[in-house]
Formats: structure tokens, C-alpha cells, sequence
């Protein structure tokens, strides 16, 4: 924004990787504190989550009887086994009695009277998990900067973990225009849910003015929707220029090139502009890393590549955002520069043609991205 100016110009483009850079150097971690499990799903861990020996010692994985399998070694559907006189029957999850090491099933025993036979030999080990065998203090179950998913939960649960220490982020989305069309609305209910994903606590959207949301202090971040432009009504930029500090306004990426980037007290701002499609990208390119520094985790990038169907194109400069279409085993490039409500609904996910590159010819493998 050139000074003096009351409309925000760009006077330049600033390159993706030198924004998310300066997201790294200058975006710190939030406070991590203690949260229920059950609370804690899609949290980062602020600490390795490990447990006590599990179990603390031996125990049957079926229903069966507890034998030292050497006993019953020679055990056969034509030549049974006696079984010991101390077997024991056991049930799944029991502990083995001292002196066995494997589980007969039930169905493998012959009983009749006084007496049972084995019909089947079985190995030491089989049919039981070992003291260790679930988890050891030396393995932690899930490691700091992970994020919790729900089978981590799960997992935690079972394994007797009440709490974690972990970060959940708390970022105030405002809106920045005061004319809340239906594209503005998808938008805001767009990052809410986006950031919610995160494990975000996503406060908002704010009502009031820009410089009402500004001034809170109740946040983490700020994720500012919509303002971002050259138009009569537009001072996103300008107002946390006044308010704070603007680091970055324009981003050599497409869409989203009306981007921006401040700070206030320390605390980053994103500025975001309106339209849906550059909703999007921003936030799959910006709004992901600064998620991910306030929570002191990563960006877990599934991708799965595939050969492009046809060629696409794209400017020397910038980065670029292609949602494509996945059938047949190939990736369609569906739109580049705008990207039409069409080709976000219909796409399986999108891919980044550098900004060194002028794009790719059809056959190229691409890593394709889920949208979330």
C-alpha cells in the first residue's frame, strides 16, 4: 500500500515462500494447557503422551485355555493331546498363570469327564500378548506436534490417559466489508469450519467494525475476510495499518494476489480477501502455516500423485492453485487464475504449479491435495 494513499494499491507482489517464511520467523506458539481427552480431538500436543508397561504382563487375546506349549507339542486332530493337569482356562484380556506361554483356543479342546485333549499343537506365544505389547515408557504413544486424531483418542482412552498437554489456538475471524453478501458469508463459514478442523478454538465471525475486532485482545490471531482490495470501500489494510503493522500486502500467488499480512502487538493478522475461490487458496497457503506455528505442530500434507490429463499453463511468478478432477487414474486441471463455484464443487482436490514454473505438460506426475 503506498503511503499517503487512501485507497490500498500494491505497489508489489511479495512471493509466496517469503511470507510463509516470515509466518515461521515471527509467529509464536500459543499457551498450551491441560484439556480432557475427550475435548482434545484435532489438538496439538504440547508434550510426548506416554504410559506405564502395557499390559504389565502377559495376557490372552482369546478365549481359550493358558498352556506351556511344549506340553502339548505333539497335538494333532489324529493324535490328541492329554492336556496338563494345571491348564487353565482363561478369557480375552485375562492374565496367563505363571509357568504358561500360549492360548489353546476353545474349540481346539476335546472335553469329556474328568479328562480334555488338545487338538491342535500351539506355539509359545500364540493367542497372547506379551508384557510390553501394547506400550512401553520408552515408546510414546503419540510425540509433540502431533495432532490428535480420532483414532489417537481412542487409542489414549484404552490406554488409561485422562489428560493432555496440548495448544488450541484462539483466532478471531472479522469480517472486513460491511456488505454481507452470500460469497462473504460462505467465506467466514468457510475459515470457522477450516479453523474448527485445526483444532482452532475460530472465534466469530466478528460483528462490528474492522477496527472494533482489532482492538480485542482475546485472540491468538486475527483472520481478516474481505477489504483487502483497491475498491472505494475497501481499508482492511489501512485500518490495521494505523491500528498496527502492515508486513505484507500483495502476494504473488493465484487467486489471493490482494493478500495481506500485520501485526498487532505481536499477534498476526491475515488479511483475506472476499471472493470464495481466494478464500481458499489463502487459507491453503497462508492460513494453514500460521495455524500451524500458533499451535506448534505441521502441515500433515497427504497427496497422492498422479499423471495430468492435459496440459496446463501458468505465469512466471506466481504461485498457483489448479483444482483438479481425479478419474480414470488421471488429474484434470478443471481452471486456473479465477476459479468458478463449478470447477471448487466438482473438483477431487488441487495442485501448486510453482512460481519458477510456466506449468506442465500432459503426463506430468502432480501431487494432488485433498481440500481438507
Amino acid at each position: 500500500m503506498s503511503e499517503g494513499s487512501t485507497v490500498q494499491r500494491i505497489t508489489r507482489l511479495s512471493a509466496l515462500g517469503d511470507v510463509v517464511d516470515l509466518i515461521e520467523r515471527s509467529v509464536r506458539a500459543a499457551a498450551p494447557d491441560r484439556a480432557p481427552l475427550a475435548a482434545a480431538l484435532g489438538r496439538v500436543l504440547a508434550e510426548d503422551v506416554t504410559v506405564a508397561t502395557l499390559p504389565p504382563r502377559a495376557i490372552a487375546l482369546r478365549d481359550g485355555f493358558a498352556v506351556d506349549a511344549a506340553a502339548i507339542a505333539d497335538a494333532g486332530p489324529y493324535s490328541p493331546a492329554p492336556m496338563p493337569v494345571d491348564a487353565h482356562s482363561v478369557e480375552t484380556g485375562g492374565p496367563l498363570p505363571d509357568g504358561t506361554d500360549a492360548v489353546v483356543p476353545v474349540d481346539a479342546v476335546r472335553q469329556g469327564g474328568r479328562y480334555a485333549e488338545a487338538l491342535v499343537a500351539v506355539a509359545p506365544g500364540e493367542g497372547v500378548l506379551a508384557a510390553g505389547g501394547d506400550a512401553t515408557p520408552q515408546n510414546p504413544l503419540r510425540r509433540r506436534g502431533d495432532r490428535l486424531r480420532d483414532i489417537d483418542i481412542a487409542v489414549l482412552a484404552a490406554a488409561g490417559v485422562a489428560q493432555v498437554l496440548s495448544c488450541q489456538p484462539r483466532v478471531r475471524i472479522i469480517c472486513g466489508t460491511g456488505k454481507r453478501t452470500p460469497m462473504i458469508e460462505a467465506g467466514l463459514a468457510f475459515l470457522a469450519r477450516s479453523l474448527a478442523q485445526s483444532g482452532v478454538l475460530a472465534c466469530g465471525p466478528q460483528s462490528g467494525t474492522v477496527e472494533d475486532g482489532l482492538r480485542q485482545s482475546d485472540h491468538d490471531a486475527i483472520f481478516v475476510l474481505g477489504g483487502t482490495g483497491a475498491g472505494r470501500q475497501d481499508a482492511s489494510v489501512r485500518t490495521l495499518a494505523r491500528l498496527g503493522t502492515v508486513a505484507v500486502h500483495g502476494v504473488a500467488m493465484s487467486p489471493g494476489e490482494t493478500a495481506g499480512l500485520g501485526f498487532i502487538n505481536d499477534k498476526p493478522v491475515l488479511l483475506i480477501p472476499g471472493r470464495l475461490d481466494a478464500t481458499v487458496a489463502v487459507w491453503l497457503f497462508l492460513g494453514r502455516p500460521v495455524v500451524a506455528r500458533l499451535a506448534g505442530g505441521k502441515i500433515a500434507e497427504l497427496a497422492s500423485v498422479l499423471p495430468l490429463k492435459r496440459k496446463v499453463t501458468s505465469t512466471i511468478g506466481l504461485t498457483e492453485l489448479v483444482p483438479v478432477s481425479c478419474t480414470g487414474g488421471v488429474a484434470e486441471p478443471l481452471a486456473t487464475g479465477y476459479l468458478s463455484l463449478t470447477a471448487l464443487a466438482t473438483a477431487d482436490g488441487w495442485i501448486v504449479i510453482p512460481a519458477e514454473s510456466e506449468g506442465f505438460a500432459a503426463g506430468t506426475p502432480v501431487a494432488v491435495r485433498p481440500w481438507s
